[in-house]
């Protein structure tokens, strides 16, 4: 992506061509610029501006990178929008897993609380053809914990002085 194909590729998203000046400085819009850096190297800078003052200033050496930043910043507004993405209508949020809590112990074969039709069966409990679900087969009921980090991921702890961190995950 470069400045001469940068516009093209906002309209498509639906940015309006009046919020965007490319190589130019105007007010109330996001401008890309090519500046000569220190040096006489290019330099790009993409910036909001409104009253002749710059807002959300930034600088590259890379056209492409520039181009790129601004890309980013306009097409997360339109998908904050919901100008482009899926419509909310069309995404489908899991519903949380159902645990079923037997009032007494369940002997083998005594009917027990019937499970929620497509929801996960926790472990050990039975599911709709009476068989228990294993632990960490599909099906069985995972733990309710999102703040728990993927394996493999180191998690820290920072105090507050900023000169001690301790690993949580071991």
């Amino acid at each position: 992506m470069n400045m001469d194909s940068l516009l093209e590729w906002l309209l498509r998203i639906g940015v309006p061509a009046q919020v965007v000046s490319i190589g130019a400085e105007a007010d109330d819009t996001w401008c890309v610029v090519r500046e000569d850096g220190q040096g006489g190297e290019p330099a790009w800078e993409v910036f909001w501006r409104e009253q002749g003052n710059r807002y959300d200033w930034a600088r590259f050496t890379n056209e492409n990178v520039a181009c790129l930043y601004l890309f980013g910043r306009l097409s997360w507004t339109q998908a904050v929008r919901g100008v482009i993405g899926l419509p909310a209508d069309a995404v489908s949020v899991p519903a949380k897993p159902q645990t079923a809590v037997p009032q007494a112990p369940l002997a083998a074969g005594t009917p027990g609380v019937a499970p929620v039709a497509g929801q996960p069966v926790p472990a050990g409990q039975p599911d709709s053809t009476g068989q228990p679900a294993p632990a960490g087969q599909p099906g069985a009921a995972q733990p309710d914990n999102d703040a728990t980090p993927p394996t493999g991921i180191p998690t820290f702890t920072v105090a507050k002085d900023a000169k001690t961190a301790s690993r949580l995950d071991g």
